[in-house]
């Protein structure tokens, strides 16, 4: 028999015992190669002794029948020879692959054990390698890996600004992560400037041991070599920790410390920074995080399909990419909501399923925004360019904040997009958005008037 036609032979059989033989069988049956099949006996070899005899011992039988039905020659055969050679070749790619996994592990701890000390404050989530590169956060990317390489040597401070969930404090952390696994003596903190603002308030209350607390909290967030601070947009309006927060700036610039720093805006759009702190902010190198587009997108769901073992088709991969578009987060909230529903029917991430639980087509003919401002403007008996604009009587405030509230809750989208729209910023459109949801609970009137309104947009 020709060696090509040996080998289809084989690939057919082969494909026959890995179908029908069970799992226990699996391990002895890769392995084997065929020598040759003649007079209606297939012979095969192994380096593997014990799986040698086992096949012989256990499935035999099962063997000969397949290659009978494979073959159709009712009077076919198997032999399985032991072959030495072949044995010290396997082992010697066992050793192989032995000794990378051990170095694997050995680092993986590694990089656990430092990513776990207390003082660094940092998530194994965001490493460098869990995040999924696309053209919308390629530059931030690399020069995040640029500061993680040489951290102070350049782009210091780092000031990292994009619209929540589109991967900054995933980058900041990987910064950290990165320079810990390459020297474990670098001294790394993580903190949200929340988290900031409440240890120093904590720390410079009067009280008898003020001097000692605040020459603590100094040491806390000074006598380190890379500080990344989450979130800097919430230190607005809090004069005396903008005035520590310069000093923490300036005692770890001057010493020739890495500082990242991370906003949802840049430093000029946050009402009341002292200038003082916006001119240090922006000395450095200021990256923005835009929005995935689509094939990035794609590339995350399936990598987090990848990562939890899911059996998914790209269709229904493609179908949560295209529907959630706004940040990285949206889309993993997406995915978490198919992928448990998949996990604990059974299924694997289809098409249909994604369709089925998403529900993303429903909302395919959802009502515009435009439509909302023009029928909320008519039943207050004001403009839409009213709502539209910036006048702040009180029945145009309230005309505005009730169209804001009705876009979010009938059209469910991003309190980023709807910002977008109304040419606001998001934090503006979540405090309309939670005022009206909490004042309807107690203002009948109000409630009421939402009720009309939605019924002449034909909701309800």
């Amino acid at each position: 028999m020709e060696v090509l036609e040996l080998k289809n032979l084989w690939e057919q059989i082969k494909g026959r015992l890995t179908a029908e033989l069970p799992a226990n069988a699996q391990p002895w049956i890769y392995p084997l190669e065929v020598t040759g099949y003649d007079k209606g006996v297939l012979t095969v070899v192994t380096g593997q002794l014990m799986g040698r005899d086992i096949l012989r011992r256990n499935h035999y039988n099962q063997i000969v029948e397949i290659i009978k039905k494979v073959t159709q020659n009712p009077d076919s055969d198997f032999v399985i020879i032991y072959d030495e050679s072949m044995a010290k070749t396997i082992k010697k790619e066992n050793e192989k692959i032995q000794k990378k996994i051990e170095t694997a592990e050995l680092k993986e701890k590694a990089m656990e054990n430092l990513s776990y000390m207390p003082s660094s404050n940092l998530n194994l989530k965001y490493k460098f390698e869990n995040f999924v590169v696309g053209e919308s956060n390629e530059f931030a990317y690399k020069v995040a890996k640029a500061v993680a390489e040489n951290p102070a040597k350049k782009y210091n401070p780092l000031f990292i600004y994009g619209n929540a969930g589109l991967g900054k404090t995933h980058l900041m952390q990987a910064i950290g992560h990165y320079t810990l696994f390459k020297n474990s003596d670098i001294k790394v903190k993580y903190t949200k400037t929340e988290d900031y603002v409440n240890d120093f308030i904590s720390n410079s209350r009067n009280s008898k041991d003020t001097i000692e607390n605040m020459s603590k909290f100094n040491r806390k967030y000074t006598n380190i070599d890379i500080i990344l601070i989450d979130d800097i947009q919430f230190i607005e309006s809090k004069k005396k920790t903008m005035s520590q927060m310069q000093h923490t700036f300036d005692s770890l610039y001057n010493k020739g410390k890495q500082i990242v720093i991370t906003s949802d805006r840049l430093p000029k759009d946050i009402p009341t920074l002292t200038s003082a702190l916006c001119s240090r902010f922006e000395m450095g190198l200021m990256v923005e995080l835009t929005p995935p587009d689509l094939q990035t997108r794609f590339n995350i769901v399936k990598k987090l399909a990848n990562d939890n073992d899911l059996k998914y088709s790209d269709d229904a991969i493609e179908y949560i990419a295209k529907n959630f578009e706004n940040n990285v987060r949206e889309l993993e909230g997406a995915f978490n909501k198919v992928s448990a529903y998949a996990e604990v029917t059974g299924q694997s991430l289809t098409l249909d399923l994604a369709k089925n639980i998403l529900k993303c087509d429903d909302n395919k003919d959802e009502i515009s925004f435009s439509k909302i401002v023009e029928v909320t403007a008519n039943y207050f008996k004001i403009s839409a360019n009213d709502i539209m604009g910036t006048a702040r009587s009180q029945k145009t405030s309230t005309a505005r904040h009730v169209a804001i509230y009705l876009a979010r809750e009938l059209s469910g989208n991003s309190f980023v997009n709807i910002a977008e729209f109304f040419e606001k910023k998001h934090t503006t459109i979540m405090f309309a958005h939670d005022k009206i949801e909490k004042e309807i609970k107690v203002n009948n009137d109000l409630s009421s008037a939402i009720r009309e309104i939605k019924q002449a947009l034909k909701v309800i």
